[in-house]
C-alpha cells in the first residue's frame, strides 16, 4: 500500500511542478508518464481524469498553505513578523526556484477554461489565504502595528494581489529580486507610523 501512495504523491508532484511552468492545459498525462517512468494507465489508476488529478493537487496545497500558516502562527505570535515570514517565504521560494510560483496563482490565470472541481478548490485556496492574511492586519491594528486605511478584509486582498502580482512581475522580467521591491513597499505602507 506504502507504494500506491508514495506513486500518487510523485504524480502530485510532477503535476504541480507542470502546472507551475504551463498551467493547466500545459501539461498531459504523457509528460507525467515520461518523467516518472509510468504507464499512463498507471496514472489514470490513480487519477481516473486530469480534473481530478489537479484537484487532488490543489487540496493538497491548500492543505500544506493551512498547516504553514498554522504553523508560522505557532512559532511567530507578533503579526508584522508572521506577515515578514509570509513574504520572505515566497522570496526565497522565487529566488532559489523552489516554487517559484503559487500553483494556484496560475490556475486561477485559467480560471474560465478550468473545470468547476478545479476552479472551486482554487477559489477556496484564495478564501482562505484572504481570511488569514485579513485577520493577521486586524490583530496587526488591534495591537497598533499596522495602520490600515480600509478594512482588514480589503487590505487583505490588495496585499494578496501585489504578492501574486510581485511572483508574476519577476517571472516574466526573470528577476527574483522584483518581488521583494515590489512588495516592499506595500508592507512599509501598512506599518504603524
Amino acid at each position: 500500500m506504502k507504494s500506491t501512495t508514495s506513486t500518487s504523491e510523485k504524480i502530485l508532484d510532477i503535476a504541480q511542478s507542470l502546472i507551475v511552468a504551463g498551467g493547466y492545459n500545459g501539461f498531459s498525462y504523457a509528460d507525467i508518464s515520461a518523467t516518472i517512468g509510468i504507464r499512463k494507465a498507471s496514472i489514470h489508476h490513480h487519477f481516473p481524469t486530469k480534473a481530478e488529478l489537479v484537484s487532488a493537487l490543489v487540496d493538497r496545497y491548500r492543505q500544506q498553505t493551512e498547516a504553514g500558516l498554522k504553523s508560522l502562527h505557532e512559532r511567530i505570535s507578533d503579526p508584522a513578523g508572521q506577515l515578514q515570514a509570509y513574504v520572505n517565504y515566497w522570496h526565497s521560494c522565487i529566488g532559489d526556484a523552489s516554487l517559484p510560483f503559487c500553483v494556484c496563482a496560475m490556475l486561477a490565470g485559467e480560471m474560465q477554461m478550468l473545470p468547476e472541481e478545479v476552479a472551486s478548490q482554487v477559489r477556496a485556496h484564495f478564501h482562505g489565504l484572504a481570511g488569514w492574511l485579513a485577520s493577521v492586519l486586524r490583530s496587526g491594528a488591534e495591537e497598533g502595528l499596522f495602520r490600515l486605511d480600509k478594512p482588514p478584509e480589503e487590505e487583505a486582498h490588495m496585499l494578496m494581489a501585489s504578492v501574486h502580482g510581485a511572483m508574476l512581475s519577476a517571472r516574466a522580467f526573470g528577476d527574483p529580486g522584483l518581488f521583494i521591491l515590489i512588495v516592499a513597499p506595500q508592507i512599509d505602507r501598512l506599518r504603524a507610523r
